[in-house]
């Protein structure tokens, strides 16, 4: 009888064992999954209403304000030489987006991730994959494998968005910069270029 008691202690602690086992193994994976959630909302209360029309787009853009927590400053500022295809716009330290004008040239999101798959220094992951719009999660391959690079030493990850609009007839490409940022910087950027849209969509 003593023995029974030992062997049925003995099954309940491994069950007991394998539930908290299962339960962390779940635990993980769900912090995993929440991790690489992209949170992109309609809720703009932390942006401010931009107006492109002066620096030669007829758009309007919805950027971080200083409610925003990334050390936004209160006035946006858009660097753009006159009859360029570029801009670029810095609303403080942590926040510049660049815009390129493509004239009639569509599916510019399609040729961005066959660049990127032919970059073999770097494995990307994407976070989200729409057709107007990628985030992607960038990490270097890790030294010692036959495509890493001979600079890398430590691991580094960083998170990127591109997308496409069309204004008036015009596709314009707009994406963070080639360094990345972290991915709540990402996520506010992602928001700012969908609600990139023609002033007379308003």
């Amino acid at each position: 009888m003593f023995k029974s008691i030992i062997a049925k202690s003995l099954i309940v602690a491994g069950i007991a064992g394998s539930m908290f086992m299962f339960q962390s193994c779940t635990d993980s994976e769900e912090d995993k999954v929440k991790n690489d959630e992209i949170q992109l909302d309609d809720d703009y209360y932390e942006f401010q209403v931009f107006d492109m029309a002066e620096h030669g787009i007829p758009a309007y853009i919805s950027l971080p304000d200083e409610t925003a927590n990334i050390g936004a400053s209160t006035k946006p500022d858009v660097q753009h030489i006159d009859d360029d295809i570029y801009w670029q716009i810095s609303v403080g330290p942590n926040f510049t987006l660049n815009i390129e004008d493509y004239a009639s040239i569509k599916d510019l999101v399609k040729v961005e991730k066959k660049e990127l798959a032919a970059k073999k220094f770097f494995n990307v992951k994407y976070l989200v994959d729409d057709p107007d719009l990628i985030i992607y999660e960038r990490t270097l391959v890790v030294k010692g494998t036959d495509k890493a690079s001979p600079t890398v030493g430590v691991e580094h990850r960083s998170y990127h968005v591109y997308g496409q609009k069309t204004i008036d007839g015009v596709n314009y490409s707009l994406e963070s910069k080639e360094e990345g940022y972290e991915k709540n910087i990402i996520e506010l950027m992602a928001k700012s270029i969908r609600s990139f849209k023609p002033r007379s969509a308003s």
